[in-house]
C-alpha cells in the first residue's frame, strides 16, 4: 500500500522544475506521515482496531473525495514483473547469438533479447519470450542499476531497526522519570517521531534553499547525495548509542528524513514509468530485509559472545552485559556500508540528468 501510494502521489506532479520541487516536498511529507503513529506502551487492542477502523473509513472517504482531480498519467498495463521476465528468458535463449559488429549497436547479454534473428522473422507476430522490445531492456537495466543501492539500504534498515529493539531494551535500564512524569521505555521511540517531524519541515524550508544555493541542484541534494548523508548521520546515531544513550534517538529521526526520502526520490525518478509502484516498494523491502538481517545479527552476536560463562553483549539481564559494545559494531558495519555505498554512486548512472 505505501509503494502504490508513494508511486501514485509523485504522478500527480509535473516535469518542470517547480513541479518537481514540489514533488520533493511530497516525498517529504510522506515520511512525515510514516511516523506519526505513535502508540502507548501497553494500549488496548480493542481500542487501537476502533481507532484503527475510524481512521481508514475517513482514508477512504478522503481519496474518493479527491477521484475528480488525481492524474491518471499510466494507463493500466500488464505485470511488469512479466516483463522482467520476458527480457531474461529471451536473453537465456539468445545467449550464443552473435553481437553486432557495431559497438553502438545492442552487444550487452541483456540487449541480446531485442536482437531479431532468422527465426523471429519466420513467426508474426514474433513471440514476446523470445523477442523484446528494446525499452522493455533497458527498463530492465534501470532496474537492475537501483539493485545495488537497494543492498546497502538493507544494512540501514538492519540499523536503524534498533529502536524498536535494543534501544528499547537499553532505555530499561534507565530511570524513567522526568520531573512528575514517568517515561515508559517503549515510548522512546517517541523521540525518533517527533525528530522526524521536526526535521521534515525543516529540510523543506531551510536546509533544501541553502543546499540549492551551494549546488544548484533543484531538490538541494542530488538523490544519491541526500541517501548518503542519511548513511553518515546513522553512523553517528550509533556511537551515540554506545557512549551516551538517548541523544540517538533525534539523530536516527534526522538519518530517516535524509535517506529514506532520498529512497524514495531515486526509486520512483529511476524507475521506468510502468515499474514505478513496484520500485518504490524497494524502500519497504530493505526494512522488511533489515529487521531480518538486525534479527540474525542478535543471535550471532549472541552466541559468539556468550561463552566460557560470559553473560555476553546481549544478556537476559542487559546490565550485566555489554549493548554498548553491539553499537560500536553496528557503527562499524555502518561505516563499511557506506564506504560500499561510495563506490555504487560513483558508478552509478542517472536513467536522466539530475538537475
Amino acid at each position: 500500500m505505501q509503494s502504490v501510494i508513494v508511486a501514485f502521489g509523485g504522478d500527480q506532479f509535473g516535469d518542470d522544475e517547480s513541479e518537481r520541487a514540489k514533488q520533493s516536498s511530497f516525498f517529504n511529507l510522506a515520511c512525515r506521515r510514516h511516523a506519526a503513529g505513535v502508540g502507548a506502551d501497553r494500549p488496548r487492542l480493542s481500542t487501537r482496531l476502533r481507532i484503527l477502523a475510524l481512521l481508514a473509513v475517513l482514508a477512504v472517504e478522503l481519496f474518493v473525495a479527491g477521484t475528480g482531480a488525481y492524474r491518471r498519467n499510466q494507463p493500466p498495463g500488464g505485470s511488469p514483473l512479466t516483463s522482467i521476465a520476458r527480457v531474461v528468458v529471451a536473453a537465456v535463449r539468445k545467449r550464443r547469438v552473435e553481437a553486432p559488429d557495431d559497438a553502438a549497436l545492442l552487444h550487452e547479454f541483456l540487449d541480446k533479447a531485442a536482437v531479431e534473428t532468422a527465426g523471429d522473422k519466420g513467426v508474426l507476430p514474433a513471440s514476446p519470450w523470445r523477442l523484446c522490445t528494446v525499452t522493455q531492456v533497458e527498463e530492465l537495466k534501470c532496474v537492475l542499476r537501483l539493485l545495488p543501492v537497494f543492498a546497502c539500504g538493507i544494512i540501514f534498515a538492519a540499523a536503524d531497526t534498533q529502536i524498536s529493539s535494543t534501544f528499547i531494551l537499553q532505555g530499561d535500564t534507565l530511570d524513567p522519570r522526568l520531573g512528575s512524569f514517568r517515561v515508559p521505555a517503549a515510548m522512546l521511540s517517541m523521540f525518533d517521531t517527533l525528530s522526524v517531524m521536526i526535521w521534515v519541515p525543516l529540510y523543506d524550508r531551510a536546509i533544501v534553499p541553502l543546499a540549492r544555493r551551494l549546488t544548484g541542484h533543484t531538490r538541494g541534494f542530488t538523490e544519491l547525495a541526500r541517501i548518503g548523508t542519511g548513511f553518515v548521520l546513522l553512523t553517528i546515531a550509533m556511537l551515540l548509542a554506545g557512549a551516551l544513550e538517548v541523544p540517538q534517538f533525534v539523530v536516527v529521526g534526522a538519518a530517516e528524513v535524509f535517506t529514506i526520502v532520498g529512497q524514495m526520490e531515486l526509486y520512483y525518478g529511476q524507475a521506468p514509468d510502468a515499474m514505478r509502484s513496484v520500485c518504490s516498494g524497494l524502500s519497504s523491502a530493505e526494512f522488511a530485509l533489515g529487521n531480518y538481517a538486525s534479527s540474525a545479527l542478535v543471535v550471532v552476536v549472541v552466541r559468539a559472545t556468550a561463552r566460557g560463562g560470559s553473560p555476553g553483549w546481549i544478556p537476559d539481564d542487559i546490565n550485566d552485559g555489554h549493548l554498548d559494545y553491539f553499537f560500536w559494531l553496528l557503527a562499524i558495519l555502518c561505516v563499511g556500508n557506506f564506504g560500499a555505498y561510495l563506490l555504487i554512486a560513483r558508478w552509478y548512472q542517472y536513467k536522466k540528468t539530475a538537475d
